[in-house]
């Protein structure tokens, strides 16, 4: 459902969606045009719930991975939040944002990480927190897990693996090495009220879906497959 975006100009936000999918397109797969534009209408709905500015999370959140594909190439040495907020501001200087706002939009997109270093201090910087961390859980976050899984080239599961010992972008980086690592406490650093309830029932179905991979693997197909052939 897409959500009121009056107070942003129609040609502005055109604009901004032209300049996010050239740069997301060029990383594609589960940081791709689809995600950006999931996490703004993610951002809008509790915006517009919170009273918060909408014409500074609308460009935060379309711009907020545009650092995406260096991050890629650099298999993570590059932290995508704080190089994003270095090239949002003369993308943003370039479309008349006044001072003060390119400081809070890119505020935003620094503050987004959840592995970054920048705490969000604004209302808009909390609300464009949880908007994308609720891309990132449930299941959607889990398609995006496999997919990024895929792109790197990991294998399809490793629930045996001590996952504090395994690399990120290796072969090891599975979903469910995802999950571990940061999906599953997702729900405990939402910012909102609105986020933390989302949030609450996304978690939950991500327990019931690794749980039954995990007894699919590694359990009997009797296990799995329980009475259905009753």
């Amino acid at each position: 459902m897409k959500h009121d975006q009056a107070t942003i100009a129609p040609e502005l936000l055109a604009a901004l969606r032209r300049i996010s999918a050239q740069h997301c397109l060029e990383e594609g797969g589960s940081h791709g045009p689809d995600h950006t534009e999931r996490v703004l209408q993610n951002a809008l709905a509790i915006g517009h719930n919170m009273g918060a500015r909408l014409d500074i999370l609308a460009p935060a959140a379309l711009l907020h991975d545009i650092g995406r594909s260096q991050e890629s190439q650099s298999k993570g040495s590059v932290c995508h939040a704080d190089l994003g907020a270095e090239m949002a501001e003369p993308i943003l200087c370039s479309l008349g944002y006044s001072e003060d706002d390119r400081a809070a939009i890119c505020h935003c997109i620094r503050a987004h990480r959840f592995r970054g270093g920048t705490e969000p201090e604004s209302l808009e910087a909390k609300i464009l927190f949880d908007a994308d961390k609720l891309d990132s859980i449930g299941a959607i976050g889990i398609g995006r897990a496999f997919l990024f899984a895929g792109q790197v080239g990991a294998r399809l599961h490793n629930a045996e693996l001590d996952h504090s010992a395994t690399e990120a972008y290796s072969g090891e980086d599975t979903a469910y090495r995802e999950f571990q690592v940061k999906m599953s406490r997702v729900c405990g650093q939402m910012l909102t009220p609105t986020g933390r309830k989302i949030a609450r029932k996304r978690h939950e179905f991500m327990e019931i879906f690794f749980a039954e991979l995990n007894l699919e693997i590694y359990g009997s197909v009797l296990q799995a497959e329980g009475d259905c052939a009753d």
